[in-house]
C-alpha cells in the first residue's frame, strides 16, 4: 500500500483508494460545497478483506473488453448512486478511449441504444437486472439475450464483474468514499 499525502488517501497498487484519516471537511473551491469527509478506511481496518476484493475484481473482468467493463461499472454505479467508483470509472472509460457522448448516455441507455452495440446492450440489461434485484429475479429474456453475445466463460466473467462492482459500490456508498480526487491508472 502507499499514501498518497496530497489528496490523503491510501491505496492499493492494483486498484481502489479508501480515504483514511479524514476527520474533518475539505476546504472547497469558492462556490462550492465542502468536500464531505470519508466515514471509514475499510481498507486500512479489513486489509485483508480489502485484498480479497482487489483479486475478485481482477479474475471477475479477466477476457472481457476492458471499455464493456467500464461501462457496466458505470451503469452500476449509477443505478448504486455511488459517486466515487462513478469518478473513477467514468475518468478510466475515458482515459481507454471511450467518447463523453456514450458515457453521458449511458444513465439513459435504452431511449440511447444507437449508441451502442448489441453486445453492450445485453451486457447494460444484465448489469441492471442483476443490480436492482428488488423489481425481481433476473428475467429469463434479459440473460437469453446476453448468453447470445457471450460465450460461457465471458457470460461467466461479465455476472461477476457485475457482482463485484456492486460490492465495491456497497463498500464506497457505507464508508461514504469521496469522489473526486482519482486520476485514471492511478491503482493500476
Amino acid at each position: 500500500m502507499t499514501t498518497d499525502v496530497t489528496t490523503d488517501v491510501t491505496t492499493d497498487a492494483t486498484t481502489r483508494a479508501q480515504p483514511t484519516g479524514t476527520t474533518g471537511t475539505a476546504a472547497a473551491p469558492t462556490g462550492l460545497a465542502a468536500e464531505h469527509p470519508a466515514r471509514l478506511a475499510l481498507a486500512d481496518h479489513a486489509p485483508e478483506v480489502y485484498r480479497a476484493m482487489i483479486r475478485l475484481d481482477a479474475a471477475a473482468h479477466k477476457g472481457l473488453d476492458p471499455v464493456l467493463v467500464e461501462l457496466v461499472k458505470i451503469r452500476a454505479s449509477q443505478l448504486n448512486h455511488c459517486a466515487f467508483c462513478l469518478d473513477m470509472h467514468t475518468k478510466d472509460a475515458l482515459a481507454a478511449g471511450e467518447s463523453v457522448e456514450r458515457i453521458v448516455q449511458l444513465s439513459a441507455w435504452q431511449e440511447s441504444r444507437h449508441f451502442y452495440t448489441e453486445k453492450e446492450l445485453a451486457a447494460l440489461e444484465l448489469t441492471e437486472a442483476v443490480t436492482v434485484l428488488t423489481d425481481g429475479f433476473v428475467p429469463d429474456g434479459v440473460y437469453a439475450r446476453a448468453a447470445e453475445h457471450f460465450d460461457e466463460v465471458e457470460l461467466s466473467h461479465l455476472i461477476a464483474s457485475i457482482v463485484v462492482i456492486n460490492s465495491w459500490n456497497r463498500i464506497a456508498v457505507t464508508c461514504r468514499s469521496v469522489p473526486g480526487h482519482y486520476t485514471p491508472g492511478q491503482y493500476k
